[in-house]
């Protein structure tokens, strides 16, 4: 038989209630929690509705600054040439390739971006139409001037460069030197990093419009001001002059 339910008899039977005596009956659980889930950055949380089309990276033709500095951490790796679309795996190998060489270290990695783009293939020598294909991978649209990583905690300056160095050799492309820090120098040593597609930033540096950092007499409103000079003459009139043909009229 099961475990048994006693209850005290009399009339204090409508102030009590019942007990069980086996703690197997009745299982208790947490129905709730404080800690946030962990998310995998490399797939969404939910499925496509749609399959997503190829597109390109969004490009901030506003002058927007979003992105291009380091929030949360101390260090950072930022994409440096031009847009592209990145496989989640490559991003994988490069999140990997951090932590091996920071092991025992304290310190917190973030990530700035997120795999959310589907990819769908299709076999070769097929005919047009029937759809996109298969899902292939997860990617994320990178735009230029990103920052893909950033680090934060006990670390050295040179601890940080040599990870981002060799996550930036396992990104599609090749790393490079900031031309405005201390290790300039290794520009001209070997000139084969120019131009590079990764950057290391750092906390306080400058923002980037499109591949134009700013500072050093560059600012976001000298960008939108119209590059052409009015001509002579012309900034002290109330109304541009009428252009004047030497041409003789039709009438003529």
């Amino acid at each position: 038989m099961g475990p048994q339910i006693k209850m005290f008899a009399g009339p204090l039977s409508t102030c009590t209630r019942p007990t069980c005596l086996a703690s197997s009956v009745f299982s208790l659980s947490r129905c709730f929690s404080t800690t946030s889930p962990n998310l995998n950055w490399l797939a969404p949380k939910f499925a496509e509705k749609s399959k997503s089309p190829k597109g390109r990276p969004h490009v901030a033709t506003g002058g927007s600054t979003r992105g291009t500095t380091v929030v949360w951490g101390d260090f950072g790796l930022r994409m440096k040439d031009h847009d592209r679309r990145m496989p989640s795996s490559a991003l994988k190998i490069a999140e990997e390739t951090i932590k091996r060489r920071l092991r025992g270290m304290n310190y917190k990695l973030y990530k700035r971006v997120s795999a959310n783009i589907g990819v769908y293939t299709k076999g070769n020598e097929q005919r047009m139409g029937k759809g996109k294909g298969k899902f292939d991978y997860w990617t994320v649209r990178l735009p230029v001037s990103r920052v893909v990583f950033e680090l934060k905690g006990d670390l050295h300056e040179k601890i940080a460069r040599e990870a981002f160095r060799l996550a930036g050799h396992k990104l599609p492309g090749m790393f490079s030197w900031s031309r405005n820090d201390l290790y300039s120098s290794a520009w001209d040593a070997n000139p084969r990093l120019s131009p590079g597609l990764w950057e290391f930033v750092k906390k306080d540096d400058p923002p980037v419009v499109g591949i134009t950092k700013l500072g050093n007499g560059k600012t976001l409103e000298s960008l939108k001001r119209a590059r052409r000079d009015p001509p002579l003459g012309t900034n002290k009139l109330d109304t541009p002059p009428k252009s004047t043909s030497s041409s003789p009229s039709p009438s003529q």
